[in-house]
């Protein structure tokens, strides 16, 4: 029989006030309107204000490798000061629902979540891209096919639109970028 932590706590006590709140204020506790369910029923707020710091960066890097990771390669990987808090930020996302642990002591990614801090990355295999870059790409691909097509009969309008809004989609996916949290 296991020992309930007193972190364990915090949180199903979170999820309760926020289960409750919503019901008082007539809303339904589900979260069907997002891309995925949240383990355990835990409220997207629950889940965004434990996945954080390094708790977050241990979750990024387990995103990005995509392979069973021990305590000892996060703690090299994030510089971390001991395996000991290494473990917590593993234990911390195993009880999120977000890992679980195989009989040789690794963790492996098994939910995919989509918090506020990563909502403006796409996921595309094992990069995260700012979802920005896919509007900087059409709008510089239909630039350059507009000039490219009506060489001696542009449209100055046409030419000045297409290019604002390349820069304005460039300068928003490098914003971006520079803001990533990992």
């Amino acid at each position: 029989m296991s020992k309930k932590t007193s972190d364990d706590s915090d949180v199903e006590k979170g999820a309760d006030r926020e289960v409750t709140r919503r019901s008082e204020r007539g809303e339904k506790a589900s979260h069907s309107a997002r891309k995925t369910s949240f383990p355990a029923g835990l409220p997207s707020n629950v889940v965004d204000s434990e996945l954080r710091g390094r708790t977050l960066q241990a979750y990024l890097y387990m995103l990005k490798n995509a392979k069973p990771i021990g305590v000892r390669e996060l703690q090299r990987a994030l510089a971390l000061s001991s395996p000991s808090v290494a473990y917590h930020h593993l234990e911390k996302l195993e009880r999120l629902g977000l890992v679980e642990k195989d009989e040789y002591g690794e963790y492996a990614l098994i939910k995919n979540v989509d918090i506020n801090v990563l909502q403006a990355f796409s996921h595309i295999g094992r990069l995260l891209v700012p979802r920005f870059i896919f509007y900087a790409m059409f709008f510089t691909t239909l630039l350059v096919g507009y000039i490219l097509i009506f060489r001696g009969d542009s449209n100055i309008f046409a030419i000045a639109f297409g290019i604002f809004s390349c820069v304005f989609a460039w300068y928003e996916t490098l914003r971006t970028w520079r803001k990533r949290p990992f």
